[in-house]
């Protein structure tokens, strides 16, 4: 989750007090992350939950207002997230991330004078190495939609569904795409004649991704012999378009949701007979490829979209066979 650099909240609203009890803080904590920090709906969303989850075990540990708040708290509630709610490390790094940036704002706006989350420390990131696929196991997934196996399900046409599904992983394989990064993409976005596409990536940050051939060939198809139907639906009652420009739309037209995104991967993985899938394996499973193929660091951060190379290195020690081989092949004594 990226961190947002605090400014000074503006002045609590004329003729109310500012509140240091936990009620209404979250709301506009969430406001200041969205408007004045710019960060995207789904962090700003995170935000939120990380925080009624804190307010919760501060209510239950007695205390009434963030003035009362102790390091001692918030230790016990980073320690309850490992102990008793078993979250994995990367979310209770979120959870510290959440408080530490909630904490300094409530400084910056003087609802507080002294920070409680000013000593936290922050572990490192990325303990666990990202799995991936291989490139045989992507090439049986990005293959998986195809008319037969929707005709075994009961859903043959004359709705293509096998087509949006193809465009859907083709275009988050060859891009690396987040899963909200792929159900955001509009019409516009996809630049044919270019072989690339805009994508509008964390807080709003747009990055040019060229697009393989296949993946071209088969978003093609699908805006041909998919798309429109969705649009119109099926049938002699024509309906509205409810598409608001998106390129992948579910089979009632509307936009294809985040949510969406992770069924229809998982729901594809299970025909490839590939266990334990998810979006952003396949996003892992790009810069791995490309790094395994002698690709610039710097130019996958840029296609990623990292804001931080430190990020991007995670994928040198996933592949750490190449490194061995660059290592014996050009050092003097290997």
């Amino acid at each position: 989750m990226p961190r947002a650099a605090v400014q000074p909240d503006a002045s609590p609203t004329p003729g109310a007090e500012a509140p240091t009890a936990f009620d209404g803080l979250g709301k506009r904590f969430e406001t200041f992350c969205r408007i004045e920090c710019g960060l995207a709906a789904n962090s700003v969303e995170a935000y939120g939950r990380d925080l009624r989850d804190l307010f919760s075990d501060l209510r239950a540990a007695g205390r009434g207002s963030v003035a009362e708040v102790t390091p001692r708290d918030l230790v016990g509630h980073l320690a309850a997230l490992k102990n008793q709610r078993h979250m994995a490390s990367t979310s209770i790094i979120r959870h510290l991330a959440t408080i530490r940036v909630f904490f300094r704002w409530l400084e910056s706006t003087g609802l507080i004078t002294e920070n409680p989350a000013g000593d936290l420390d922050r572990p490192t990131r990325w303990k666990k190495l990202p799995g991936v696929l291989s490139p045989r196991q992507m090439k049986q997934l990005v293959e998986a939609p195809r008319p037969e196996a929707q005709a075994k399900a009961g859903k043959g046409a004359p709705l293509p569904l096998w087509l949006r599904d193809k465009a859907m992983l083709e275009l988050m394989y060859a891009c690396g795409l987040r899963a909200s990064e792929v159900a955001g993409l509009r019409i516009g976005d996809f630049h044919p004649n270019l072989g690339v596409v805009t994508v509008t990536g964390k807080g709003g940050k747009q990055r040019l991704v060229p697009v393989g051939k296949p993946a071209q060939v088969i978003v093609r198809q699908y805006l041909d012999e998919c798309r429109a139907t969705l649009v119109k639906g099926t049938g002699n009652a024509a309906r509205p378009d409810r598409s608001e420009g998106r390129l992948l739309l579910s089979k009632t037209g509307r936009p294809l949701e985040r949510v969406a995104v992770w069924q229809l991967v998982r729901k594809n993985a299970k025909l490839a007979g590939l266990p334990r899938v998810h979006p952003h394996l396949l996003r892992h499973s790009f810069a791995t490829h490309l790094v395994g193929g002698g690709a610039d660091l710097r130019v996958v951060q840029e296609l990623l979209g990292h804001a931080d190379i430190a990020t991007t290195q995670i994928y040198t020690h996933v592949d750490s066979g190449r490194f061995r081989e660059i290592q014996r092949k050009f050092h003097p004594r290997p």
